[in-house]
């Protein structure tokens, strides 16, 4: 049986009221306003598509598995302004997803992880559709492998 799966991005309504505050406001957050000077290298959570060079991005820290679990967790995120939480199709891979090595983490219903793995391009796909063959996997969280930021989350369709 091909398992299908959904990518979700981050809502925009967690981030919109940070691009108010000055910068010394985002300091005490422990986030910053950067310029983006490199495309690839700035992807959007909640648009799942990489920023344009000049534009300003925000740099947050998100915790992305917020659950009281030792998994519990955050990391830094990249955020655009006046953007749209992105709805990809079912099965659907993001370009932003697809240039990057990932690492898929399989999280059960009590949060806890009980499998991970590495893909990049279309093998990202196949690891989300042969990680959810385990019915114990509840959902995925994707991280870039790198840099070890959250990028999205997966459920089955």
């Amino acid at each position: 049986v091909l398992m299908s799966f959904q990518i979700h991005a981050l809502s925009e309504s967690g981030f919109a009221d940070l691009f108010d505050l000055s910068d010394a406001d985002l300091a005490k957050i422990s986030a910053k306003r950067i310029v983006v000077d490199a495309k690839p290298g700035f992807p959007c959570r909640v648009s799942l598509a990489e920023a344009e060079v000049g534009e300003r991005v925000l740099l947050v820290n998100h915790q992305h598995q917020p659950h009281d679990t030792p998994y519990q967790a955050s990391h830094a995120i990249f955020v655009r302004k006046d953007i749209k939480q992105a709805r990809p199709n079912p099965d659907e891979l993001p370009e932003v997803l697809k240039i990057r090595l990932l690492s898929l983490r399989g999280f059960n219903s009590c949060h806890d992880m009980i499998d991970a793995d590495v893909a990049e391009g279309d093998d990202v796909g196949k690891t989300i559709r042969r990680m959810f063959g385990n019915p114990d996997i509840d959902y995925l969280h994707l991280h870039n492998a790198k840099q070890g930021c959250f990028a999205a989350s997966v459920t089955r369709t």
